[in-house]
């Protein structure tokens, strides 16, 4: 057991150093405008950062899904850095939002690391294998999507703030223009809706097979079946009152604190605080 640990400490560190080149490179690069910035160095910091928590979640989920706070944390780090590399691919202004989502993971991946410790519980339950695996992957995936329309939605934030103070920094510089943020942010935002969507249904689907009922009143379903209002809601506000600025960025969010309760926030309270396993 001790060795156990040991190892899944170490692949935790190594998976942690993996992610500082990446939260260090857009603080070392004055910006540049449109591609420049995507530099062969970028892509390096980028790739080894998305490479390392990846393969630490294969290796920890491979054959039998873990339900542990620690696995929780690096399987959204693993699907947030997935993701980021294909917006950095297809979209020109997606990468310049690194600044604001390196250093975010890596916190992140350090309270992983500290909380390695902890007991990981295995999930166990009479649903269909298929149903429960596609239930945890839309979930993981609705958190990425989630943390990548948050980055969004501050970084739209903070770029709003800096042209009404007239103080442009570093930071902002560096930051997709205001018009680019909010674009990401919606796009991220219909994505997120469409996918919670599929993983309410699909979680009720888990549910009905386990205990009979497509329902179950708990802190959980209560705080998804609240992002999934506050997104659609905000949704409806922007496609028909074009809301932006702060009063957008504060219900993104508020969604992403909801979305960050039911989930690893969950996790936290049972496996840390109560030291008993959570259901996904």
């Amino acid at each position: 057991m001790i060795a156990l640990m040991s190892q899944n400490l170490l692949l935790s560190l190594t998976a942690l150093l993996t992610l500082v080149p990446a939260s260090v490179y857009p603080y070392r690069r004055a910006g540049g405008q449109g591609g420049e910035g995507r530099t062969p160095a970028f892509w390096g910091a980028l790739l080894l950062a998305a490479a390392g928590p990846g393969l630490w979640a294969v290796t920890q989920v491979a054959g039998q899904w873990q339900t542990g706070f620690s696995t929780a944390l690096w399987v959204t780090v693993a699907a947030s850095m997935a993701l980021f590399v294909g917006f950095s691919a297809l979209h020109r202004s997606a990468w310049r939002l690194s600044p604001l989502l390196f250093p975010y993971l890596l916190a992140v991946g350090a309270l992983a690391t500290l909380t390695e410790d902890k007991p990981a519980p295995v999930l166990r339950g009479g649903a269909p294998g298929i149903w429960i695996d596609l239930h945890i992957a839309i979930s993981v995936f609705t958190y990425a999507l989630l943390t990548l329309s948050a980055v969004a939605s501050l970084a739209a934030f903070l770029q709003e703030r800096s042209l009404k103070a007239k103080r442009p920094t570093p930071l902002t510089r560096f930051l997709p223009p205001v018009a680019e943020s909010e674009r990401l942010q919606v796009g991220l935002l219909v994505a997120s809706e469409v996918v919670l969507g599929a993983g309410l249904a699909t979680g009720m689907a888990v549910l009905y097979f386990e205990q009979g009922t497509a329902l179950r009143i708990d802190h959980k379903t209560m705080l998804s079946l609240a992002t999934f209002a506050v997104v659609g809601a905000l949704l409806i506000a922007q496609f028909r009152t074009g809301m932006r600025g702060r009063t957008a960025a504060r219900m993104v969010l508020i969604a992403y604190l909801l979305l960050t309760l039911a989930y690893p926030g969950v996790k936290f309270v049972s496996n840390i605080l109560v030291g008993q396993p959570a259901w996904t």
